[in-house]
């Protein structure tokens, strides 16, 4: 990968509220997302949540950097650049965001420093196989587009303008790739926080039922919240999102966190 490490404020946005956190919350973007697209979150959060965003290499600031080849590539160069002062952390992940956030909180956590608790949405478990692989290496450029207008959550205007499609292309490409080829294959891996999970009740990647596999990672049951749309469920209603997704945050911050 690259020689020297990207600065820390491009690897992790910082968007604080009007008050001093009480709670962080670090979000892990989609596979082809960037930092920029969940930005909008700072305003729909506590004024006492503080907004931490994962930015991966080959998309912003980090545009220059190799293009990421496995979940390390996106997860640890977040770990190392959480501000010293991040406090209690809950981890969020979108789809493969979801995946980060799983190795992020197994890193975090082999250091001794447990996150309150772990967010994933719209996911299957970590240590499930991917069951709706994209195979971009199969694709065109054409092709690869159609895939991802069919997912969503990405604006259309900027894949069917060839200058800025050739941009995001690259790294679509090579998310799709990890996202297809992950499985966490630890023997009896468990995380060590609360786990919650999100996802849409109309979801065609990752269908409602499947969301409860995440219990195989917490040693509980998992019991998931499940809102009205496709794969990109909290656009269609970001209000009604947070009204269920607030109230997560505030029991995590006020639950005890376990030792590391």
């Amino acid at each position: 990968m690259n020689p020297t490490p990207p600065p820390a404020e491009d690897v992790v946005w910082d968007l604080p509220g009007d008050a001093p956190h009480r709670l962080s919350l670090l979000v892990l973007p989609h596979a082809g997302g960037n930092a920029h697209a969940y930005g909008v979150w700072r305003e729909h959060l506590p004024s006492d949540v503080r907004l931490l965003i994962g930015q991966y290499p080959g998309r912003g600031a980090r545009y220059c950097e190799d293009l990421p080849e496995s979940v390390d590539d996106l997860a640890l160069p977040v770990v190392e650049s959480l501000p010293p002062d991040t406090g209690d952390l809950v981890v969020l992940g979108h789809s493969m965001g979801s995946l980060v956030a799983f190795e992020v909180t197994r890193a975090l956590q082999a250091a001794g420093r447990t996150p309150r608790g772990l967010i994933a949405s719209a996911c299957r478990a970590p240590v499930l196989p991917n069951q709706a692989p994209v195979h971009p290496e199969l694709l065109d450029d054409d092709q690869l587009v159609a895939a991802i207008k069919e997912r969503g959550g990405t604006d259309d205007g900027i894949l069917d303008e060839p200058e800025l499609r050739e941009i995001v292309l690259p790294s679509i490409r090579a998310d799709f790739a990890i996202d297809d080829a992950y499985r966490c294959t630890v023997p009896d891996v468990r995380l060590d926080c609360p786990v919650a999970v999100f996802g849409g009740d109309a979801d065609p990647i990752v269908p409602a039922g499947m969301l409860a596999g995440w219990s195989l990672v917490t040693g509980g049951d998992v019991v998931p919240q499940v809102l009205p749309g496709d794969h990109f469920y909290f656009q269609q209603d970001l209000p009604g999102f947070f009204a269920r997704l607030n109230p997560v945050l505030g029991t995590l911050r006020d639950t005890p966190a376990t030792a590391g």
